[in-house]
């Protein structure tokens, strides 16, 4: 297996000043992504964390989805008052979700491992699920490759109301059905009934699909002490309460100062994945089952954006102190929370979550906090031995396949296994059919105008029918070169799936249904330098 290094081409320009340190883009940051992390752990030594409470709610919440020993010896050495956590987080989704979320786990071990050596201090690795999230048709299904097409495969249970994922319960029947749909689509490898046997396990001893991700997650992390929490367990939300007090006493300054900041990302010409407006007050209230986002109205009440709810500032400090399970957080407020509990030495983010980060700075002051540094989390392309070759094969650079894709390519090595070419032959009989037709045309407009438009129609169908002529001998040459148009589509597929990268598409049960779990354990054993904008993994 090896690791090399590529440069991508179409990132915003946001995110490649923040890889390069531009001074428009690091004023809206505390920290660089890559400056000496020593001095972030001297800020953390002036703050307070009730670590007692952390570690007690997080055995709890780890052991519910049987973590392994590595997870809780971790959990414990956060009691200890010089220890820090490298944190990021993601929704939950099916058998992990799309592979950035593995990327970003692998990320957040690295960067631990990294630091912990360079700091001497014990660094905990932290992967935040967001269970409050209530958008269950953005993780209801994965993506399977059948050239020259990408298949949806959708979990068919419905979810009719906006219950966070972390409370919407599995349905055992449609799951088992749909799992059982996933591996008729896979070839039989010498992993894939353990791989099925063990995804089953986790199903049956899950009752959510935040539980069920969970467990999937520490089937493929057992030796690395990844800790997990989920923001939606209610133990997680009652040890809220102190904080969710704090966020709405500072509200009106919070919202005003994101409000301002994201005005002024603008005015600097950047485009950033957020949108807010001053009196929103960024955080939700759960009533009937369905999360609320809350505003201020101008009396100062908080209230839904439907009027779904009105609650004064006393009843919601009321909520606050004795039912914090009825509060979460929104993108806003979410990393306050994290920053709140957590003694974070370093955020692992991708670049959507760097951009509306870059407004939050004024929030965490005003919590009277600094922002922790912000890291961008390292990207993979996984490149198979077939694929390789294929590439090779075409004189086709990964760098261009990633950042471009290959169907301009398969147009073109199509086009040069017919000389002459059947589109110029084709463009050129067209081009001497209207030419000599040309006369007729002008007879037949002399003689009138509805004699010129038969004419014109004559024209129209004479050009149809070479064009008709012309898509008939491209079949035929489809179908001589098939299995080669076949490689050029899965070249596609794989590394620029739907014009995008292939950590943003694709799950990664076919590579672990082919080569285990041993490939995505290497990787995280590596130590890649998050300097790098991109990693290809030849498997």
């Amino acid at each position: 297996m090896q690791i090399k290094p590529v440069q991508l081409h179409n990132q915003s320009q946001f995110i490649t000043d923040y890889r390069n340190q531009h001074a428009s883009v690091m004023k809206y940051f505390d920290y660089s992504p890559n400056e000496n992390f020593t001095t972030r752990v001297n800020d953390l030594k002036e703050r307070n964390f009730n670590r007692e409470q952390l570690t007690n709610v997080l055995h709890t919440v780890n052991r519910q989805w049987d973590a392994p020993e590595s997870t809780m010896r971790n959990i414990d050495r956060l009691k200890q008052e010089k220890s820090v956590v490298v944190i990021g987080g993601q929704q939950a989704g099916l058998l992990t979700g799309p592979m950035y979320t593995i990327n970003k786990i692998i990320s957040i071990i690295q960067l631990a491992k990294q630091q912990e050596a360079a700091l001497q201090i014990p660094v905990i690795p932290v992967f935040w699920i967001a269970g409050e999230d209530h958008d269950f048709a953005e993780m209801n299904h994965i993506f399977l490759s059948e050239p020259p097409k990408i298949h949806k495969y959708k979990l068919p249970q419905q979810v009719l109301d906006k219950s966070s994922v972390s409370h919407i319960e599995i349905d055992e029947t449609e799951s088992k059905r749909w799992v059982d749909q996933l591996f008729e689509q896979l070839k039989e490898t010498q992993y894939t009934k353990d791989l099925y046997q063990t995804i089953l396990r986790c199903l049956e001893k899950s009752t959510t699909y935040t539980d069920f991700f969970a467990r999937v997650i520490f089937q493929l992390y057992q030796e690395e002490g990844l800790v997990l929490i989920d923001s939606a367990h209610p133990e997680v939300r009652r040890m809220e309460s102190s904080h969710f007090l704090q966020m709405i006493e500072n509200q009106p300054a919070i919202s005003a100062g994101v409000y301002d900041a994201s005005l002024q990302i603008k005015q600097d010409g950047y485009t950033i994945s957020l949108d807010v407006e001053e009196q929103d007050a960024h955080l939700f209230y759960h009533v009937n089952n369905e999360r609320v986002l809350l505003t201020k109205n101008q009396q100062g009440d908080w209230v839904g954006k439907q009027n779904q709810v009105r609650l004064t500032t006393g009843e919601l400090v009321d909520i606050a102190r004795k039912n914090p399970e009825s509060l979460s957080n929104n993108v806003v407020t979410r990393p306050l929370m994290q920053e709140l509990l957590f003694p974070t030495l370093a955020f692992i983010g991708g670049p959507g979550e760097i951009s509306y980060w870059s407004v939050l700075k004024p929030a965490f002051h005003i919590l009277n906090m600094n922002m922790p540094p912000v890291v961008p989390r390292l990207s993979f392309t996984y490149i198979e031995r077939n694929i390789e070759k294929a590439l090779d094969r075409y004189q086709i650079s990964v760098e261009q396949a990633i950042n471009e894709g290959v169907t301009e390519k398969k147009t073109d090595w199509l086009t040069a296994k017919s000389n002459p070419s059947i589109k110029k032959v084709a463009e050129d009989v067209k081009s001497t059919i209207e030419e000599a037709h040309q006369p007729l045309r002008d007879i037949a407009r002399s003689l009138g105008a509805d004699l010129g438009d038969l004419a014109d129609k004559n024209l129209f169908y004479l050009n149809r029918d070479v064009d008709y002529l012309q898509d008939r001998l491209i079949k035929v040459l489809e179908q001589k070169y098939a299995k080669e148009l076949y490689e050029f589509d899965l070249i596609n597929n794989t590394l620029h799936p739907e014009g995008g990268l292939q950590e943003r598409i694709w799950n990664p049960l076919p590579w672990i249904n082919e080569y285990g779990t041993d490939f995505i354990k290497y990787i995280t054993s590596q130590s890649c330098s998050f300097d790098r904008n991109h990693y290809l993994i030849y498997i």
